[in-house]
């Protein structure tokens, strides 16, 4: 495994982080805990979850994920050895059924008591917002909408995510589905006010979906803001099972073919040509499209998701493999042809 640490801390991170949001839905408990036993095997410690976790979200399911990892947690004894990362969630009908307050300070107290609890931990190494409070791009959404509705309650935020550092519910925050200038926002009001710094940023990452290298790139390194990349296989489309044709019954776009973020005719052109870059080159695409990610200087983690012990070892794997510059300079030509096909 490849280590690095979360910006600005001195906490040690996997550049693998194992992502949990099939569990309690699509994997149940004990195979949670097996990809979790295998993975901390690996020298996987980053595990990453939240508090609408499984998704799909629903009233009956919500917080199935965290209190998964918390079993594990307290039969293993294992607190010591992994950094957690969790999100609240953001507003909207999404979510309708687990608050309606969005980020103000009861529900940032809230949020936070209910997950230690059900992680059965005294603490969060990474506390995070899923998605902005306001209406803005997120999820692929490619044109803004002014909202005027919205009233600014940065400093607030980060005023109730310091109380909960300072109580030693949380460690470091951070930020998700956010843009340059959200990212940008918490980052002044914290030089301001000497509040808490965002140090880093979960946003969707793949060879599918580059938006991030347009601005957010710049103030990840000018400002030291990790990116925590999810998606990076594009909900399995870049293990080209389904351009195959040989995707299981339980594939995700199979059981909730609604998520049809990767699943346009541009996408999937793009997803046949770097497959067969990958081929050319003796990898597979699921290999190429981690190692893609991986190798980006903006890159702190990249958060895989699994539904099966095969797939997590060829992504864990994928921290092995990289790629040459003949395959990169390929990649980015199909870029340039297609670009952002699932932006």
């Amino acid at each position: 495994m490849k280590y690095t640490t979360l910006p600005n801390t001195n906490i040690k991170v996997s550049k693998i982080c194992l992502g949990s949001m099939t569990w309690g839905n699509q994997n149940t408990e004990a195979e949670g805990h097996a990809q979790l036993d295998y993975a901390l095997d690996q020298g996987v410690n980053f595990i990453d979850t939240a508090e609408l976790y499984p998704v799909p979200a629903t009233a009956e399911m919500s917080g199935r994920t965290s209190k998964i990892i918390g079993a594990w947690l307290q039969k293993t004894s294992h607190r010591d050895k992994v950094v957690l990362a969790s999100k609240i969630a953001g507003p909207g009908d999404y979510t309708a059924h687990i608050r309606k307050t969005g980020f103000s300070p009861n529900a940032i107290k809230e949020a936070i008591d209910l997950e230690l609890k059900r992680l059965q931990t005294d603490y969060i190494d990474l506390y995070q917002l899923h998605w902005p409070e306001r209406d803005t791009n997120r999820f692929g959404v490619r044109d803004y909408k002014y909202d005027d509705n919205w009233k600014d309650n940065f400093n607030e935020i980060l005023h109730s995510l310091d109380n909960a550092i300072k109580e030693g519910k949380i460690r470091n925050i951070g930020v998700s589905n956010e843009n340059s200038w959200g990212t940008m926002r918490y980052l002044e009001e914290s030089k301001k006010h000497d509040l808490p710094k965002v140090i880093t940023i979960q946003n969707a990452y793949s060879m599918l979906t580059r938006t991030f290298e347009t601005d957010l790139a710049e103030v990840a390194l000018r400002e030291n803001v990790g990116l925590l990349a999810y998606s990076p296989m594009a909900f399995g489309v870049l293990s080209g099972k389904y351009i195959k044709g040989n995707a299981a019954d339980n594939a995700r776009l199979k059981l909730f073919p609604r998520f049809a973020r990767y699943s346009g005719e541009q996408a999937a052109d793009a997803t046949r040509r770097y497959l067969e870059i990958a081929e050319n080159h003796g990898l597979t695409l699921a290999q190429m499209s981690l190692a893609f990610v991986n190798q980006q200087p903006f890159i702190t983690s990249t958060i895989i998701g699994a539904t099966n012990l095969e797939q997590l070892k060829e992504n864990i794997d994928s921290i092995h493999v990289e790629l040459s510059y003949e395959v990169l300079e390929q990649v980015d030509k199909v870029h340039q042809e297609i670009p952002n096909p699932a932006s």
